[in-house]
């Protein structure tokens, strides 16, 4: 397995909010706020960022495996088994004194990265995912996400240390 990171890059974020669903019994969401989550551990996350922000970045550790399947990603944020691999950006509200609650997400799909790109970024240590976090209805970006909502590309930079 080779060290690597995984940068996401997003614009376009909706607002910090937006109604509920008419069936959820609430009037909307308000300080709404996105973050990377970690894989088997739903409250943790990765530096939330208000929904009003003009644009929002992770950097997030991972490892890659390369085989005659393909691109296997892993790492504490990428989420599902070999072949489903996904990372889930979580909305939710944030007020004084409760912290965050979820309210929707959005699954990154990284076996929808094309396999040149992944094996690029596998030997250039750097895989970018860009996309807007705003869906067509003007809510914030759910359900399953690939191309051409999510446009990923290899960068270089520096190789993260395994020890990461």
């Amino acid at each position: 397995m080779a060290a690597m990171e995984l940068r996401l890059e997003a614009t376009d974020l909706p607002g910090r909010t937006c109604p509920a669903p008419a069936d959820s019994g609430l009037s909307g969401y308000c300080g709404i706020h996105v973050a990377v989550q970690r894989r088997d551990r739903p409250a943790e996350l990765l530096d939330p960022q208000p929904g009003d922000a003009d644009s929002a970045a992770w950097t997030l550790p991972c490892s890659t495996a390369v085989s005659a399947a393909g691109v296997d990603f892993t790492g504490p944020y990428v989420q599902g088994g070999p072949g489903g691999r996904f990372v889930y950006l979580s909305w939710g509200t944030v007020t004084a004194g409760s912290g965050f609650t979820m309210f929707r997400r959005a699954k990154l799909m990284l076996d929808a990265v094309p396999g040149a790109v992944a094996e690029a970024a596998a030997r250039n240590g750097l895989l970018v995912g860009r996309l807007g976090l705003t869906d067509a209805r003007g809510m914030p970006l759910c359900a399953r996400v690939v191309p051409p909502a999510v446009l990923w590309s290899a960068g270089s930079g520096p190789r993260p240390s395994a020890s990461r």
